[in-house]
């Protein structure tokens, strides 16, 4: 097996820490010694021991002499865990492999120089554009500050999410439903619209059969505080926090009702909006890694208007309304011209039963 195989097996350990890792990426890593695999290991969690000390643990004295591959750049410093580069000296690991440094503009190549440095053959770029992928909400969250945005939606062939009355259910299939499902475990936190609440009122957790799942922060936007007060999203029964995005001038008995329920944040208005490029500001600061946007039409639009969107994940479900009054998939306005629409790339598609889900980047 050449190094590609070898990393191939890498990420696919690394994705086992899906959902579970955050604010720390996913990270993957194999022991290879005389071209047979001695050890493996993945971070599992933060605060848990990352991948590399996994991996070279489990090789054992087998590690001395032996290559490391790893989806992510060595840590070289001391965190909540110890940096990962003096675990690798000490076991006496030759050669190390790297798919891709670390995006941390205050850390990137740190590892690799002290390795090199120390005699330590490196080898990098390996499965990059694999490793970087599964990882890209922590990229754009250490670059930036802010979320990795993605949108969500099931819609019938039509383009419409739900009837003229609101029905939505269901859309899309059972096997689309799971998918959404481990997204949301994937993801920090999830964002609805109040509509969206007070009509479906969804849950907003991530519940898969035979898993222990982690539930998203959920965030509801409702600038004018009408959230319904009994909605599920406010069942104590999930761990995840719930938080209510409004604006100045709400009700303010209502607002000290609902605060023992769920975190109220308060933001100026935009167009009479929440402004959404102002909350990804916020929601970076609370920690907030990656973001689902979910819907209904016009938290999409507004998402889409306010240019917060990474990546889009469409549900096309072999159905047609027809007509022109059901719910669309964005609502507002739009460009007037079709040059200014806005441009998704690294398109890809998969079949989940039925249902066909469109997947690319924003931007």
């Amino acid at each position: 097996m050449d190094d590609s195989g070898y990393m191939a097996m890498a990420l696919e350990l690394a994705r086992k820490g899906t959902g579970y890792t955050s604010p720390n990426p996913t990270v993957g890593a194999v022991v290879v010694k005389d071209g047979q695999v001695v050890g493996r290991g993945f971070h599992e969690a933060a605060g848990k021991p990352h991948a590399e000390v996994v991996a070279i643990e489990d090789a054992g004295p087998l590690a001395r002499g032996a290559e490391l591959y790893v989806t992510l750049e060595p840590c070289n410093h001391t965190g909540r865990t110890p940096p990962c580069t003096r675990k690798i000296l000490g076991a006496g690991i030759a050669r190390v492999v790297v798919a891709t440094r670390d995006p941390n503009p205050g850390v990137t190549g740190g590892g690799i120089e002290f390795l090199r440095a120390n005699g330590v053959e490196v080898t990098e770029g390996v499965c990059e554009r694999e490793a970087r992928k599964q990882i890209e909400w922590f990229i754009k969250y250490v670059t930036t500050g802010r979320p990795f945005v993605t949108v969500k939606c099931a819609m019938t062939l039509d383009g419409r999410i739900a009837t003229r009355t609101g029905d939505s259910r269901w859309v899309s299939g059972e096997e689309s439903r799971k998918f959404v499902h481990m997204m949301r475990h994937a993801s920090d936190a999830i964002m609805v619209g109040v509509g969206t609440v007070n009509v479906d009122n969804p849950r907003l957790t991530a519940r898969i059969d035979g898993m222990k799942t982690r539930d998203p922060v959920r965030i509801i936007l409702d600038s004018a505080l009408s959230v319904r007060e009994d909605a599920a999203v406010f069942n104590p029964d999930s761990s995840a926090e719930t938080v209510v995005v409004t604006t100045p001038g709400c009700d303010t008995e209502k607002r000290k009702r609902l605060s023992g329920k769920a975190r109220i944040i308060e933001l100026e208005t935009k167009n009479g909006m929440v402004p959404l490029d102002v909350l990804m500001e916020r929601l970076g600061e609370m920690g907030v890694a990656s973001l689902l946007v979910e819907g209904g039409a016009r938290v999409i639009g507004s998402a889409f208007a306010e240019r917060i969107v990474d990546k889009i994940n469409f549900f096309y479900a072999p159905k047609i309304l027809g007509g022109d009054d059901g719910v669309p998939v964005c609502s507002g306005r739009g460009p007037v011209l079709m040059k200014d629409a806005i441009r998704v790339n690294e398109v890809s598609v998969r079949r989940f039963g039925a249902d066909v889900m469109i997947e690319g980047y924003v931007g």
